[in-house]
């Protein structure tokens, strides 16, 4: 093969050729809206993107139906946008395919004006649920305990202090619960470290269930648990919902079929009062309740000034946790 044909210029089908096949790699599709006739334009990629088929005639009504509900808002707010002032923008909107299925979609659009007038809308459409779902399961990584798939402590502390600071506001009731399992160290040592963290596991479906309204229900570590709560029927449903909590918690868990022992003491602190210090008081209050809970002989709930109908603040004396 001569020089002369290795450098032979490349035809403008074979850079097309290559760029839909780019395109199609990323599964990205190009479109264009007619404002006058709301007739659309649509690639290939985007047909596929939709599940429709390809080459089908297009109802611009037909396919917003298949944005979910928030999506579609933010779309036709932006739309209307750029059509009457210009511009472009770049959203991610979530849609239903033609089969029901759920996918995540990038949306680029710009608005061309022609003599003063808006005349046509056009973009790119891409498939992005798998970035979605790489990105959602980082978050669920760096937000969750990896053995019982609850929150972690450090969005636990962060929903406490956005909690805290709004209950000083609006006059709602709201309490912090701290909850140490009872006899969870003589599970390990009699059985191992798998039937603990198969009573973990078993006890954070039960805190689901007794907690199934909170805002945040986190494992802080060990055998120790937090649930962040709002209640507002007032504090007898807290009060009702403690105690129910601490009957399930306290019920014997099954390790190889067999039911183990186990119990849970709560200590407990309501977050509204008038001088709301921040969310290291709130921690401090429900530890020092939960302290009084382990040495008034565990399996209890003990909130932080006395009954939960009584609102003084009246702090115990701080003292060592007793043994687990």
């Amino acid at each position: 093969m001569s020089h002369a044909a290795c450098c032979e210029p490349r035809s403008a089908a074979d850079f097309k050729r290559i760029y839909d096949q780019a395109l199609q790699v990323a599964k990205v599709g190009a479109w264009e809206c007619r404002l006058d006739t709301e007739e659309l334009i649509w690639t290939d990629a985007v047909y596929d993107l939709f599940e429709l088929p390809r080459g089908s005639t297009l109802v611009r009504s037909s396919t917003v139906d298949q944005y979910y509900d928030d999506s579609r808002a933010q779309m036709q707010r932006l739309r209307s946008d750029i059509i009457r002032n210009g511009g472009r923008f770049t959203l991610d909107a979530r849609i239903r395919t033609n089969s029901n299925a759920s996918r995540w979609m990038r949306l680029t659009a710009e608005a061309v004006h022609e003599h003063g007038r808006p005349s046509r809308i056009f973009g790119a459409k891409q498939d992005i649920t798998h970035e979605k779902e790489l990105w959602d399961q980082l978050r669920r990584f760096a937000e969750q305990d990896s053995l019982t798939g609850l929150a972690n402590r450090r969005v636990f502390e962060a929903r406490c202090g956005d909690l805290a600071n709004a209950a000083a506001d609006d006059g709602s009731v709201a309490a912090l619960a701290l909850i140490d399992l009872d006899g969870f160290k003589q599970i390990n040592d009699r059985f191992g470290h798998s039937a603990g963290d198969e009573c973990l596991r078993q006890i954070a479906e039960r805190l689901r269930l007794a907690f199934d309204d909170a805002v945040v229900i986190a494992r802080m570590g060990g055998d120790e648990f937090a649930v962040l709560m709002r209640a507002p029927l007032g504090c007898a449903q807290l009060a009702h919902t403690l105690e129910r909590a601490r009957r399930v918690l306290g019920r014997p868990v099954l390790w190889r079929d067999a039911p183990v022992a186990i119990g849970a003491s709560i200590g407990v602190t309501l977050l509204k009062r008038p001088c709301f210090q921040g969310t290291p008081q709130l921690f401090a209050e429900a530890d020092s309740a939960l302290y009084l809970a382990k040495a008034s002989g565990r399996n209890v709930v003990q909130v932080f000034g006395g009954e939960i109908a009584d609102r003084r603040r009246q702090r115990p004396r701080p003292l060592a946790r007793p043994p687990r």
